[in-house]
Order: C-alpha cells, then sequence, then structure tokens
C-alpha cells in the first residue's frame, strides 16, 4: 500500500510502502470495540464509596423497647431501613479493569491503523519539527485542514514541535509507543511521522 508524504507546509515529500498487515485490513467493530472498552474500563477511578452500617456514626443504644411499642423491632439507628443509617451492599474502591491478551490488543491497534487508511483519513508527515511557536504551528494545521488529528511520531516526539501543540486545540501528540485504539478513533485525521511508520511497523509485527 503506497502513500504520499507530505511536509507540513503541505508540499509532497516523496511516497512510502506502508505494511498491509498493519494499514490494509478489514477494519472490524467488534475487534475495536473490545479493545476501547478495555481501554476505557482500566482508565476508570472506581473511587466511588459509600459508607456501610459500621461506618455511620451513631449511638449504639438500643433506639427504643423490644416490646409493646406496637412498631417493628429496632436495636440501632445505624440500620439501612432508616434515613441517614448505613448504605447496605453499597459501592465500595474497586478496580474496573479486566485482561486482554497482548496479542489482542496489538490486533485492535492494527485495525484503528487500517480503519483510518480506509476512510482516508490518515496522512503521513515527513517530519514533525518546528521552532516551538504555537501560532505558526496552528497556522499550518489550519492550512492543511486537520481540526481534530493525532500526530504520532518516532520512538521520541520532537520537543519544539511538542511544545509549540500544547496549546493547540484538537491537536494531540504522542510518541509511537504510546499510540492506542481509543485516542486513534476519537480524532478525525491520523498523522504519522515516517519515524512513527517505520517504529509502528517494528512494534506490531
Amino acid at each position: 500500500m503506497k502513500l504520499d508524504v507530505i511536509k507540513l507546509d503541505g508540499k509532497k515529500a516523496g511516497s512510502v510502502d506502508l505494511d498491509e498487515a498493519l494499514f490494509g485490513l478489514e477494519p472490524r467493530a467488534d475487534i475495536l470495540h473490545r479493545v476501547v472498552r478495555w481501554q476505557r474500563a482500566a482508565a476508570q477511578a472506581g473511587t466511588h464509596k459509600v459508607k456501610t452500617r459500621s461506618e455511620v456514626k451513631y449511638s449504639t443504644k438500643k433506639i427504643y423497647r423490644q416490646k409493646g411499642t406496637g412498631g417493628a423491632r429496632h436495636g440501632a439507628r445505624s440500620a439501612p431501613i432508616f434515613r441517614g443509617g448505613g448504605v447496605y451492599k453499597g459501592p465500595t474502591p474497586r478496580s474496573h479493569a479486566h485482561d486482554l491478551t497482548k496479542k489482542f490488543r496489538k490486533l485492535g491497534l492494527r485495525h484503528a491503523l487500517s480503519a483510518k487508511a480506509k476512510e482516508g483519513a490518515l496522512v503521513i508527515l515527513d517530519t514533525a519539527d518546528g521552532d516551538g511557536k504555537t501560532a505558526a504551528l496552528a497556522k499550518l494545521v489550519k492550512n492543511l485542514g486537520w481540526k481534530r488529528a493525532l500526530v504520532i511520531d518516532g520512538a521520541e516526539v520532537n520537543e519544539k514541535f511538542a511544545q509549540a501543540a500544547r496549546n493547540i486545540e484538537g491537536l494531540d501528540v504522542l510518541p509511537s509507543i504510546g499510540a492506542n485504539v481509543y485516542d486513534i478513533l476519537r480524532r478525525d485525521t491520523l498523522v504519522i511521522t515516517k519515524a512513527g511508520v517505520e517504529a509502528l511497523e517494528a512494534r506490531l509485527k
């Protein structure tokens, strides 16, 4: 699969051969869905918490006598039946993460890359560098028509480019090791540098 390579100013900089095993698959929604669910579950805080009967602050004195009241028998104001009492089987802090094999996670990333290639939303960039000026990069991005884009660089992101991109709304920058299904799918345009393509091919083979 051959794709044109462009520079940040929009000019052509040759072409590159993309691996069909990474960019030429028929995208499967079920695989992408499973990987995204795995990612979002792992990111969930799981810090929700309510007080149980043993944690609410009330006297342990029996609230009224056992017999003769004409009402139900109760021993403590902390019982779940009362307003302000402890909650029965309420949520407690826990991890929502679940396992997904490395093989399946790699497969999901391949399908995400292929989905962007099939949509025509994949752009190969020669290099992602700059002078660290946000205004200059924002102008280039606007000229290229990138409204919601993810830029994936090689092993390390160019520091000046990352600094310039930091304050541009809708533009995310990640190193190749940080490439993931959720971030790829949530952006309209996927931009990968030549170094990023090489790093992804090495990572996903």
